[in-house]
């Protein structure tokens, strides 16, 4: 192993991963921070720590001023456009690949798991690769508009009808997707063992799904920098870096 200290508990974790005949990830902010991307709630370095979400990200303050939100998504979107998976993503993509991951199931709305390979992801908060005309609900690929909206910060329009674009990403005050939230459940019930990776669950209600699955009997690993509400029902914690972590357990389990 190459984290000096914690074999015993990499080979713990690395062991219930082989075992696991459906494992599910779940992933939040923390996962993308090395790769550029700010998280919300870190002291000091969170965007919360410097925006009031419902002043900036909420669905109320979007629909009286959008142009507040895309004042304050721009710098972030630029960020999201130039981030490059790291080696946590990856490693969850080499997982999937060879069996050992049964799907992901993120907070995140940067697409950086797409961007690493991997198939089988439930985005509970929605995503930047599509928005939503809020006058005719028309949808668009955001992606003939992104470039732009980098270059001027102009609030996107609907290009039938002239409306506001809204990303369909979730905001402070909208439900989440209920497909989404059904499949994850549901993914969630058939798992073994949950692997959490770079979340705080303090976020619900995606913060509760894990509680069915292991008041029925599924494990869980746990890859945080900072403590969790769930750590001491978990199997095996890690607050490491999840690019030291991740890859090292992945490493294990496809004898790499």
């Amino acid at each position: 192993m190459k984290l000096d200290g914690h074999e015993p508990l990499l080979r713990a974790a690395i062991s219930l991963l082989k075992k696991s005949k459906c494992t599910v990830a779940m992933t939040g902010a923390g996962i993308s921070t090395p790769s550029g991307i700010p998280d919300f709630r870190s002291p000091h370095s969170g965007l919360w720590e410097r925006y009031n979400p419902m002043e900036v990200a909420s669905l109320t303050a979007f629909r009286h001023n959008p142009s507040k939100f895309y004042d304050w998504i721009h710098p972030l979107a630029k960020l999201i456009r130039d981030a490059n998976p790291n080696s946590a993503h990856i490693a969850l993509a080499r997982l999937e690949k060879a069996g050992n991951l049964a799907g992901i199931i993120t907070q995140n709305i940067d697409a950086l798991h797409h961007r690493a390979g991997s198939n089988n992801i439930l985005e509970l908060h929605g995503n930047l690769r599509q928005a939503t005309c809020v006058a005719c609900f028309e949808v668009f690929d955001t992606e003939r508009f992104l470039d732009a909206f980098i270059q001027d910060g102009d609030v996107p329009l609907c290009t039938r009808c002239g409306g506001v674009l809204k990303p369909n990403a979730v905001l402070f005050g909208e439900q989440l997707p209920y497909d989404v939230v059904q499949s994850a459940e549901k993914l969630l019930s058939k798992s073994e063992l949950i692997l959490i990776t770079g979340s705080s669950l303090q976020v619900t209600p995606a913060a509760m799904l894990p509680i069915k699955p292991l008041n029925t009997g599924a494990r869980l690993i746990i890859v945080n920098h900072t403590p969790t509400y769930l750590d001491e029902r978990a199997d095996a914690v890690f607050h490491e870096d999840v690019e030291t972590i991740l890859p090292n357990l992945a490493d294990g389990v496809l004898g790499e």
